[in-house]
């Protein structure tokens, strides 16, 4: 029984701890959100004719700075709106303070703005004063403004719709924007499309007569759809012929590569060969010997066909031919790929092109 008193005991310390805990971290995330501190502030209020959109724990801003929030909002007189608010005491407020209500986003949300006046500072306002109407100006109706403003958004892409309504919200309410150069655009872009009014028509006519001709081919058109019908449903039909014959391809463009991966080293041998024929050719001495065979060769055959058109003294007669060309040795490192082959372009014996008069006594063979 002590056991279960001393668990008990335990689990009570532990969950009191857990609540106190998550009530403090509650408390400061309350206090964060609603611009809450845990100082002090001094307390004013401020008269407007319209506080629409305010609600408690919007900020107090100088400058854009927040410098405290709004405390609650009471109606007075029937017909106006008392807002009180709380700011940091290192920052007082003079007689001359103004207020302005002013859009934080185009969601709705109201923050307060804190202006000094423009006949310069004065006495330092007292706590829990009261800013006169005078010194106070609402938020301007955003429903009207946005709606005067449709048929501009209607021309405008989301986006630059955004932009432009955010920038007029901007510069009504006194701050910079680029709402002149939108305008300008949003002109520049009506002016263009009413100065195409008579090409636009032109388009949409001949859209017109396209339509009409498309619509007057109404059986060649449903021809093609249905024959291009046909023709994909044989390509369906087919597909295994085709399929296979890509296959087949595909193998072909295989059995290719391994003929030109075998024959490879053959080729690069002949290549190798064929550069050291012309390397040897090219040289001075080699190049000397066949140009001077080259200029002798006609003039040497042209005595030879002289001498042999004459008379008999010099015949020529043809009895047999026999011609070989032996292949070098192909080797790609130590492994031989081809070895020395001769190949008889005449066959074992030769070709016998003579006749009788090869056989008779006195004739070479």
């Amino acid at each position: 029984m002590k056991q279960i008193d001393r668990e008990s005991i335990s689990a009570l310390v532990k969950l009191g701890f857990f609540f106190a805990i998550t009530g403090i971290s509650t408390l400061v995330l309350a206090l964060t959100l609603s611009n809450g501190s845990f100082g002090s502030r001094t307390t004013y209020s401020a008269m407007f004719s319209d506080a629409t959109g305010v609600t408690k724990g919007d900020d107090v801003r100088i400058a854009g700075v927040a410098v405290g929030s709004v405390k609650k909002i009471q109606i007075v007189d029937q017909n106006k709106a008392l807002v009180t608010f709380g700011v940091d005491p290192k920052v007082p407020l003079t007689t001359n303070t103004h207020v302005t209500l002013k859009f934080r986003n185009l969601v709705g949300q109201r923050y307060m703005a804190l202006t000094q006046g423009a006949e310069g500072a004065k006495a330092t306002l007292k706590p829990n004063s009261v800013i006169p109407e005078s010194r106070t100006t609402e938020a301007l109706d955003l429903n009207v403004l946005l709606k005067g403003f449709k048929p501009v958004f209607q021309a405008l892409s989301p986006s630059d719709t955004n932009k432009f309504a955010y920038e007029i919200v901007q510069t009504l309410q006194g701050e910079s924007g680029n709402v002149e150069n939108l305008l300008a655009r949003t002109s520049s872009l009506t002016n263009t499309l009413a100065g195409r009014d008579k090409l636009i028509g032109d388009v949409i006519d001949n859209l017109s007569e396209v339509l009409d001709t498309v619509g007057s081919r109404d059986k060649e058109l449903g021809d093609t759809i249905d024959t291009l019908q046909q023709f994909v449903t044989g390509l369906k039909d087919d597909r295994h012929a085709i399929l296979d014959s890509v296959d087949s391809i595909s193998d072909l463009t295989d059995e290719t590569s391994d003929l030109l991966v075998q024959g490879r080293p053959a080729l690069a041998e002949d290549i190798s060969q064929l550069n050291a024929l012309t390397k040897n050719l090219s040289t001075k001495k080699n190049l000397a010997t066949v140009d001077t065979a080259l200029r002798i060769l006609p003039i040497k055959l042209s005595k030879i066909g002289n001498l042999a058109s004459s008379g008999s003294e010099f015949n020529f007669y043809l009895c047999d031919l026999k011609g070989s060309v032996t292949l070098p040795e192909v080797k790609v490192g130590a492994v031989v790929l081809l070895p020395e082959t001769t190949l008889q372009l005449t066959g074992p014996t030769g070709i016998a092109v003579g006749g009788e008069r090869c056989n008779q006594p006195g004739y070479a063979q």
